[in-house]
């Protein structure tokens, strides 16, 4: 860190004011001490997008990386996930791409985890400053924002304890086309907000599957629907085992020479299982220094923050725009509680009776604030006194926040109390 003018670009953001600082900027050589010694930053994915980010947050100061990534390098991957050689091919990708970045950028220390995100605890999460997400997967982002939202707390007037807050920074490309956005969580749109964004999958009819194919990918899906649950019933298919992706690209074959189609490949079956839409290296370039530079004025504060989504389109020129997204008041994931109509008469047990049978839940525990007002488990014992007493007794009043956890769901739900006491709600929570 201390080769002269190394950083004399950073250092003209850092330490000089200007029109356009974010709040509470001051201007110290002491934000790029902080960034380089203190910050701790993860990366989640190591592709061709990860690649990048991975790059890019080095070279910009961040000296405090992890990185996190349960695949494997492919052949397949070489023609834009730069930091991989085809000695790599076979080697998990996080490990691979932080020692490449160690041994490039000198000063920075990259820490890889070869697991999948859901292998590690909350906790290991709440370590970092701030996460960027450079993922191929729906279900993989989901996650990651559930995650997030799910350490956020909120004050007794509803507001966010901003010592909660853990800000996501979200990158994707699919062609030439991609995004950048900020989430952070009690402020912005989270993920879950604006799924709509998505577009469905395509989706292909069983019985043109199953009866007339007419392409490739329809042998391959095919394979993956029909023939997999006929011949390995008592397997669940996972497209990161290889043993599983032979078998369906072999099916998937010689259902296609059965009916004359050309064109199934290995790559082309991946590609269709795991809906891969071929990635364009500049698409990947654009987006991460996207996301890296918001990163960068997230935990820095030397500009303002994006507003808050950033489309990037590259099909015909170069055009992007940005759109300031409203959150959901209703969203389930972010929001400090969602609406719960109930009488203020009602016993503990009929207001879980109630939320079991809306939420389709099993056996809910609730919490109100850091008390424990019902149980399963080990605190069953302590909390089952409370089942006969009445709510409004256990809570402050209305607009009150409980707290639901239960195995169904994979973060704790929220429910703000609407007392309702014109009408009686019956033990299954019908008027």
């Amino acid at each position: 860190m201390d080769v002269p003018g190394r950083w004399k670009d950073l250092d003209f953001l850092l330490n000089r004011s200007g029109n356009i600082t974010g709040p509470e900027f001051e201007p110290d050589p002491a934000v790029r001490e902080f960034l380089h010694d203190s910050c701790r930053v993860l990366c989640v994915g190591a592709g061709g997008l990860g690649c990048e980010l991975l790059k890019d947050l080095a070279l910009t100061g961040f000296g405090s990386i992890d990185v996190i990534d349960m695949d494997t390098i492919d052949v397949s991957n070489l023609n834009r996930q730069f930091l991989f050689r085809l000695k790599d091919v076979g080697k998990p990708k996080a490990e691979v791409a932080a020692e490449r970045i160690r041994s490039r950028v000198a000063g920075v220390q990259v820490t890889p985890h070869f697991c999948r995100i859901e292998e590690k605890p909350i906790e290991f999460y709440e370590e970092f400053h701030v996460i960027i997400l450079g993922l191929d997967s729906l279900e993989a982002r989901r996650y990651m924002n559930q995650v997030a939202c799910s350490l956020l707390a909120y004050d007794t007037d509803g507001k966010p304890d901003l010592s909660t807050v853990k800000p996501l920074v979200d990158g994707g490309t699919e062609g030439f086309k991609g995004h950048a956005r900020v989430i952070i969580p009690g402020f912005t749109p989270c993920f879950e907000c604006t799924l709509w964004l998505f577009p469905p999958q395509v989706k292909f009819p069983l019985c043109t599957l199953a009866e007339t194919p007419r392409s490739p990918a329809h042998c391959i899906e095919y394979a993956h629907l029909i023939q997999w649950g006929r011949d390995r019933p008592d397997e669940e298919f996972d497209a990161d085992v290889e043993e599983h992706m032979k078998w369906m690209y072999e099916h998937a074959l010689a259902r296609a020479q059965e009916f004359g189609i050309q064109g199934v490949t290995y790559q082309l079956t991946q590609g269709v299982v795991k809906n891969i839409i071929p990635a364009i290296p500049s698409t990947n370039a654009i987006v991460a220094a996207a996301c890296t530079l918001e990163a960068l004025k997230m935990v820095t504060m030397c500009s303002t923050q994006m507003q808050n989504y950033m489309m990037y389109v590259g099909t015909d020129g170069i055009y992007t725009h940005t759109a300031a997204y409203e959150q959901d008041p209703l969203c389930s994931i972010c929001s400090p509680g969602i609406p719960f109509e109930v009488h203020s008469s009602m016993t503990l047990q009929q207001v879980i009776d109630a939320i079991a049978k809306e939420r389709s839940l099993s056996k809910p525990s609730i919490s109100y604030g850091a008390e424990n007002l019902y149980m399963h488990g080990p605190l069953e014992e302590l909390t089952k006194q409370n089942l006969s007493k009445v709510i409004g007794d256990l809570v402050d009043g209305d607009g009150s926040v409980l707290q639901v956890n239960d195995k169904k769901l994979a973060f704790t739900l929220r429910l703000k109390l609407k007392f309702n006491d014109t009408q009686m709600l019956d033990v299954n929570g019908t008027s």
